[in-house]
C-alpha cells in the first residue's frame, strides 16, 4: 500500500450508535468503509477484505466521514485471542532481575480488555500496583498452524498495531501462580489508534517505542532488542496454537515499567499515559477508578 496505510474502527460520539469502519488517508481524511464491511474483524481480515477496501479506496468509491464527535474505537474488533509473549526485550529482563529466556514466555490475556486507544483506563479496586508497558501487537491477517520458519509468518500477518498492555502486578504476581489475574482487569488493552498494515510497516525490527507517564519519559527501546523477533514468535506460538485472522500478539516491552523503577511509580487514577510507536501513531490514556 502506498496512499492509505491506516486502517481503523470508528465509533461514533455517545448519541449515536452506529459503528463505522474507516480508513485514515496519508493526508488526515477518514472515509467510510461500510459499504465494504461492517467492521474491521477477523472475518474481514481472514477473506481478504484488505485487498476489497483497496481497491474501493483506488475506485473513488468511498465517501469521506466528518471527523467531528468521532470516537476512534480499537482498530480491530473483537480479537478472539489475546496472546502475549512477556521478558521478550534484553533490557526489561534485565531490570526485573529474571535470566533470558530460552523459549518465549507466553500467556493469554482476556480479549474482553480490549479498548480503544484514547478510552479511560480503569484502576482496579483495591489496586495498588497498576502497571503500564508499550508494546507492539501483531495482528493475524490469516489462520496459522504449524509454521516451518519463521519465514512463513510474514505470510499470515495483517498488520501492527500499538498496544500499551497494562498490569496489575500485586494481582499477577502475589495472587497466583499465573499470570492472567493480573493482566485481564477491564480496560487492560488499549489498542491503536490504526491498524496498519504490514507492507506499510517494513521490517518490524526496525521500530522505536517510547512512553511517557504524567509527561515524564520512562520507555524507550526499539523492536531490534527483542530476544524473540516478531516473525519468530507468530511461528513459535503456531506449533501450540492455531491463530486466527483478527487475533492479536503483543510482544514484549523494554524497560522502564513502574515495577523495574526506583520508587516502584505505580500509577493511580488521574495519571495518564503516553505511548508512541513509529509509524503506528501514539494513542493516549487518562486513568480512572473501576
Amino acid at each position: 500500500m502506498t496512499s492509505d496505510p491506516l486502517w481503523a474502527r470508528e465509533l461514533l460520539s455517545e448519541t449515536a450508535t452506529r459503528r463505522r469502519p474507516a480508513v485514515r488517508t496519508d493526508d488526515g481524511r477518514l472515509l467510510d468503509l461500510s459499504a465494504v464491511t461492517a467492521d474491521v474483524d477477523g472475518s474481514f481480515l481472514g477473506s481478504g477484505g484488505i485487498d476489497l477496501a483497496r481497491a474501493a479506496l483506488d475506485a473513488g468509491a468511498l465517501p469521506e466521514l466528518d471527523p467531528d464527535h468521532l470516537r476512534i474505537g480499537a482498530p480491530v474488533a473483537r480479537p478472539g485471542a489475546i496472546v502475549c509473549v512477556g521478558l521478550n526485550h534484553r533490557d526489561h529482563a534485565s531490570e526485573t532481575g529474571v535470566a533470558i529466556p530460552e523459549r518465549p514466555a507466553v500467556f493469554l490475556k482476556d480479549p474482553g480488555t480490549v479498548a480503544g486507544p484514547h478510552d479511560e483506563v480503569l484502576v482496579p479496586c483495591g489496586s495498588v500496583k497498576t502497571d503500564r508497558e508499550v508494546e507492539l501487537a501483531v495482528v493475524i491477517g490469516r489462520r496459522a498452524r504449524h509454521l516451518e520458519c519463521p519465514d512463513g509468518a510474514a505470510e499470515v500477518i495483517a498488520g501492527y498495531a500499538v498496544s500499551p498492555d497494562v498490569s496489575e502486578r500485586e494481582f499477577q504476581l502475589e495472587y497466583s501462580p499465573q499470570w492472567d489475574l493480573g493482566k485481564s482487569c477491564e480496560t487492560f488493552n488499549p489498542l491503536g489508534p490504526w491498524l496498519v498494515t504490514a507492507d506499510e510497516i517494513g521490517d518490524p525490527q526496525d521500530l522505536e517505542l517510547r512512553l511517557s507517564v504524567n509527561g515524564v519519559k520512562r520507555q524507550h527501546g526499539r523492536t531490534h532488542d527483542m530476544i524473540f523477533p516478531v516473525h519468530q514468535v507468530v511461528a513459535h506460538l503456531s506449533r501450540y496454537l492455531v491463530l486466527e485472522p483478527g487475533d492479536l500478539i503483543n510482544t514484549g516491552t523494554p524497560a522502564g515499567v513502574a515495577l523495574g523503577l526506583p520508587g516502584t511509580p505505580y500509577l493511580r487514577a488521574g495519571g495518564t499515559v503516553e505511548p508512541e510507536i513509529d509509524g503506528l501513531g501514539g494513542p493516549d490514556q487518562t486513568f480512572g477508578r473501576a
